[in-house]
């Protein structure tokens, strides 16, 4: 099997034509499944259940009479969870456990009300309360994902979210996915629950579950149905219609954001065995044929190494052909002139994933600005941030970490500005108010301002 990621140097005259080349991705979704989404949410805004459940039998193959018999309680999940093997219980509950404590860290960090007083005793100040519902979308068209369950669900149970609802689509047994808009359609009369993810929600705190998915299932978030409650946001990654139809749906309620393929950017000094570095770009490359896996160094020898690393190692890669078609198709390794270089050119793309495979991993990082999450030194791989480090597997993609941040305790709340003026702070305020309101033509304003300060001259 042939495997020629695109080799590049920042010093060839075409290297930034070439390099812009290899990092273009196209988000735009095509105009049969936005066709195609934008009907499905208008029936299931209409018909509610009952264009659930057609939906449900007809693109998952899961013919059920009620919405009640794709339903799932807590009680279903404490069930799935003392049914596991002791080590997976243990792996839920030691990932469940660092996923926590981190969240709690970033909650006190950056998700607590605070309030002062000014010199005029005006109370100013900001109230942060979380979100009544969360909608958590979970992957199981074709696999499940108890690792996306947990990243989603616990920072929303950590925000204070009073009810999490989980819609996950049953992996279909007994034929091949045919791509349905769930992105699982098949002939099978019926799916597979999947104990590992019912046991994740156990474990991570979800209310409720519903074993739908697709457009369906985030119309049927969005808008509510006689069985489905109404969330106020929909957080988690689905295929092209999961994508489609939370992007309608934004404004009817929140969302996270709109992933593109995976990716990884690997900046790497030499001094990291070259069969590490090898395995990590595969550790994207494996999701799909569209993931980005790219290595940066200033040492051609070491490049070498790694291209000959990959080579040896891939046969052994049951999705080896995935991997091959993702480095051969927007794979690159890329000689720098030296790491800060190397630094630069990674905030220019903004990875999902950026390791920084060096022996001095805080040198560099007070360089690197644009990334979803950084992985700094040689035992830091990023599989190990995907299910257990702490910190937040959903990521910006496609160079939106430029502006935009890793999901977090953050997205499950929102914040209230408070303001009490005192009689002081009434005729202070109100002279800047009733010039600026004056000069915008907004009388009522100006007007509002000036009868507080009279009164508080009296």
């Amino acid at each position: 099997m042939n495997l020629r990621p695109l080799r590049l140097s920042t010093t060839q005259a075409d290297f930034e034509t070439l390099f812009q080349q290899r990092l273009h991705w196209s988000a735009d979704t095509d105009a049969a499944i936005e066709q195609r989404v934008a009907d499905i949410l208008a029936d299931v805004k209409q018909r509610g259940d009952a264009a659930v459940l057609d939906y449900t039998a007809r693109f998952d193959g899961l013919q059920a009479d009620s919405m009640a018999a794709l339903e799932l309680h807590q009680s279903d999940f404490k069930t799935a969870f003392d049914g596991l093997p002791d080590a997976q219980k243990r792996g839920l509950q030691e990932a469940a456990a660092r996923i926590r404590s981190y969240h709690e860290a970033q909650k006190k960090a950056c998700g607590e009300s605070w309030q002062y007083r000014d010199a005029q005793g005006s109370l100013l100040g900001q109230k942060v309360t979380p979100l009544d519902r969360a909608g958590i979308y979970v992957p199981g068209g074709k696999a499940a994902y108890p690792s996306s369950l947990l990243m989603n669900a616990i920072p929303a149970h950590v925000a204070g979210v009073g009810d999490i609802i989980m819609v996950v689509p049953t992996p279909v047994r007994g034929s091949v996915a045919t791509g349905g808009v769930a992105g699982s359609g098949t002939s099978a009369t019926r799916g597979e629950r999947n104990d590992l993810v019912l046991a994740a929600a156990y474990v991570a705190g979800v209310s409720r579950a519903f074993t739908i998915g697709g457009a369906q299932a985030v119309a049927a978030l969005a808008y509510g149905t006689a069985s489905v409650p109404r969330v106020d946001k929909i957080t988690g990654p689905g295929n092209a219609y999961v994508a489609a139809a939370k992007r309608r749906v934004f404004g009817t309620v929140g969302i996270d954001m709109i992933a593109g393929p995976s990716e990884i950017l690997v900046l790497a000094d030499g001094s990291t065995p070259a069969d590490w570095v090898a395995m990590d770009l595969f550790s994207q490359a494996e999701h799909d044929e569209l993931a980005q896996s790219i290595l940066l160094c200033p040492h051609a020898d070491y490049l070498d190494d790694v291209q000959a690393a990959m080579e040896r190692l891939l046969p052994e890669m049951p999705r080896r052909d995935i991997i091959a078609a993702s480095l051969n198709g927007r794979g690159a390794l890329i000689q720098t002139r030296d790491m800060s270089e190397a630094c630069a050119i990674s905030n220019r793309i903004a990875p999902e994933h950026l390791e920084v495979s060096s022996s001095e991993p805080h040198r560099w990082e007070p360089l690197l600005v644009h990334a979803g999450a950084i992985f700094l030194g040689a035992f830091t791989s990023e599989s190990l941030g995907d299910y257990c480090a702490g910190p937040n597997h959903v990521l910006p993609t496609s160079g939106t970490a430029r502006f935009s941040s890793p999901l977090g305790v953050y997205d499950f709340q929102k914040r209230s500005s408070l303001i009490e003026v005192s009689a002081q702070g009434a005729h202070l305020l109100g002279q800047t108010a009733s010039v600026l309101a004056h000069g915008e033509g907004l009388q009522a304003h100006a007007r509002a301002a000036e009868m507080r300060m009279k009164s508080s001259d009296d």
